[in-house]
C-alpha cells in the first residue's frame, strides 16, 4: 500500500522523466552531481555502482539524493528528492530486479547472469525513488546554462611541445 501512496504522491512530470531516462545526474550530501547510467523500472532509478563498474561516490551509503534528469531537448526538465535504498543480493528484490539492469548494461564483458554474480561480489546496486514534489520543475529550472568548470583531475598534464627530429626551414 505504501508504493501505491508513493506513486500517487510524485508528479507526472518526474514519473514520465523517470520512465524516459537512460542517464541521470545525481548529487548526494551536497557534493557535485555525476551523470550517472541508470534503468527506470517500476518507478524508480536503479544505479550499479563499484569496482568495474561506474563511480558514485556515497551513493551506497546514503539515504537521500537530489536527482535532476533532462528532456528530449537535452536539457534539465525536473530536479527531485530521491530516497536512496541499497538492494541487497540476498533480496527477492535483487534476483527480479539486478537480471533487468545486467540487460540493459552497454559493453558489459560476459553475459547478464555473470555480471550480476559480479556485482553480487563487489558492487552496490542503489535505487533511487522519488520523495514529494519536485524542487525545480517547469518555470523554476534555471534558464541559462549550469554547466561547470571542469573539476580537478590528476589526469590532467599540460601539452608538451611537437617532437622534431631535424630543424625546420623557415622561407
Amino acid at each position: 500500500m505504501t508504493e501505491d501512496v508513493t506513486e500517487r504522491a510524485t508528479s507526472p512530470l518526474v514519473d514520465e522523466a523517470i520512465k524516459k531516462a537512460a542517464v541521470a545526474w545525481v548529487a548526494v550530501d551536497g557534493g557535485p552531481a555525476l551523470a550517472l547510467w541508470c534503468v527506470p523500472i517500476d518507478g524508480a532509478l536503479y544505479f550499479v555502482s563499484g569496482p568495474g563498474e561506474q563511480s558514485a561516490p556515497g551513493l551506497a551509503e546514503a539515504s537521500s539524493a537530489m536527482v535532476t534528469l533532462r528532456g528530449d531537448h537535452g536539457g534539465q526538465i525536473v530536479t527531485w528528492s530521491a530516497e536512496v535504498s541499497r538492494v541487497r543480493p540476498d533480496s527477492e528484490q535483487w534476483t527480479s530486479i539486478a537480471p533487468q539492469v545486467a540487460a540493459k548494461r552497454l559493453n558489459a564483458s560476459g553475459s547478464a547472469a555473470e555480471l550480476v554474480e559480479r556485482w553480487a561480489d563487489g558492487c552496490a546496486l542503489s535505487r533511487l525513488a522519488p520523495v514529494g514534489a519536485p524542487v525545480a520543475a517547469g518555470d523554476s529550472v534555471p534558464d541559462g546554462s549550469l554547466a561547470a568548470p571542469p573539476r580537478p583531475t590528476p589526469a590532467a598534464r599540460p601539452t608538451r611541445k611537437p617532437f622534431r627530429l631535424h630543424r625546420v626551414r623557415r622561407r
